[in-house]
């Protein structure tokens, strides 16, 4: 990945798909732009029925529904938060992460990066954001750890994750101890709009 912008032509106002094949593109590429993944992202439009298919609501925990596979390069996934729902305080396991929030608002609260994290020590937030339809935040470990929340308690909300390159385990983190705990075998609730059964939900 670079911090260096590539050139981008005709880019706004694309199509659901027409987004996920221009991210095709970019990863093809040896040397990939964060602002150039942002921009696609930001360029599409959020509309329920582009990906109601992948918008599967669990009353217990939030959803995550893989949306493309991306090649082996990157993990697109549209996470389905019901009213109230929250991640723990996580790291990426060295992957980006992007986020677009589709429908709804998520609060993220950032936390030092994890090579700050003091075990033993009470973890303090450093910055506490809302998200709106359409806004596009990116993370990775080298900015900070994070927890994602939908803080509505009458509407669910939905956001679009790509992560590169795909990861199977990362860390959560108590929030009392700064203590990290291994998250191995992270689960899809559905994969294509298809959704899986209990035994079937490994990435």
């Amino acid at each position: 990945f670079c911090s260096a912008r590539h050139k981008m032509e005709n880019k706004k106002g694309l199509s659901f798909e027409q987004m996920i094949e221009e991210l095709h593109r970019v990863f093809a590429e040896d040397r990939i732009s964060i602002e150039e993944v942002k921009e696609i992202m930001s360029s599409y439009r959020s509309s329920f029925q582009d990906w109601s298919k992948f918008a599967m609501l669990d009353p217990h925990k939030y959803t995550r529904n893989l949306v493309d596979d991306g090649n082996g390069k990157f993990n697109l996934m549209l996470l389905a938060w019901n009213v109230g729902q929250a991640s723990s305080i996580h790291d990426h396991a060295g992957s980006h992460c992007f986020m677009k929030v589709l429908g709804g608002e998520l609060s993220e609260e950032l936390y030092d990066r994890p090579a700050d994290v003091k075990s033993g020590e009470e973890m303090h937030t450093q910055n506490v954001s809302t998200a709106g339809t359409d806004a596009v935040i990116y993370i990775s470990d080298d900015i900070g750890l994070h927890r994602v929340a939908n803080p509505s308690h009458v509407e669910p909300a939905f956001s679009l994750h790509l992560y590169a390159p795909p990861y199977k385990a990362c860390n959560a983190y108590d929030e009392r101890t700064g203590r990290p705990m291994m998250l191995g075998n992270l689960t899809f609730f559905s994969v294509g709009g298809v959704k899986l059964e209990p035994l079937k939900r490994a990435m």
